[in-house]
């Protein structure tokens, strides 16, 4: 992506921040790996079963701290990042530690986008019998009409940046599809988020880049240290 890896891009995002002090990278892949120890990065070989893709991230997630629990045992919040993510504001990793050490109620803050084009509203099914009906019931949405931004404002966790608290991790107390947000999130609003799942991704993901002050010789962060604390 503009000539680097991909997954540079969340790394960046973490080696810039003021309060990230060690950046670990949970993959089997040796490409993958071969990127993370050229940036300094402390590799979780993931096991085989948290390897497929049927595996959950939930899951991942607690393997993965488990494993950061081994380098520091007083672990006050961690930072979730994907490799094919790369729509993340810079200083937004900052914003949302900062937030939540000034509100303890808060369990995690997430970087959301607004999408009213994918709103509950416009959501359809195809039954059985190929017929297309509305996913949910419309008449539970106020304002619910053909202009999209009548309803209430539909945000979606974009999958940027997921900040948690260790407490996030008792998932009986967490909210599907996202458990690992805990109860009480603080959004942290981005525009134009997402990540990579489909061939689409690439080229909006490019745009998001090129929009935000991304290009193949230089980044926002330039001037900064990309050395992590």
């Amino acid at each position: 992506m503009l000539n680097r890896p991909l997954m540079t891009y969340s790394v960046m995002a973490a080696k810039n921040s003021k309060h990230v002090n060690d950046i670990f990278l949970s993959t089997e892949d040796e490409r993958i790996k071969a990127v993370g120890r050229e940036n300094g990065l402390k590799i979780i070989d993931r096991p085989a079963h948290l390897s497929t893709h049927s595996a959950l991230v939930e899951d991942v997630i607690q393997h993965g701290f488990e494993a950061m629990s081994q380098h520091h045992k007083d672990i006050e919040m961690f930072v979730l990042l994907f490799c094919n993510t790369a729509t993340i504001t810079p200083g937004i990793i900052d914003k949302g530690i900062e937030q939540l050490r000034k509100d303890e109620s808060y369990d995690s803050a997430v970087t959301v986008s607004l999408y009213n084009e994918y709103s509950p509203v416009r959501a359809k099914q195809v039954t059985k019998d190929n017929i297309i009906l509305p996913y949910v019931d419309i008449n539970s949405i106020p304002n619910a009409s053909c202009d999209r931004d009548t309803a209430e404002p539909c945000y979606f966790c974009d999958c940027s940046v997921w900040i948690m608290r260790p407490r996030c991790l008792d998932y009986s107390k967490g909210i599907q599809p996202f458990r690992w947000m805990g109860q009480k999130s603080f959004p942290l609003h981005q525009s134009g988020g997402l990540d990579i799942d489909h061939d689409y991704g690439v080229a909006l993901t490019e745009h998001w880049l090129r929009k935000n002050g991304f290009t193949e010789t230089s980044t926002p962060y330039d001037g900064k240290s990309l050395a992590s604390k």
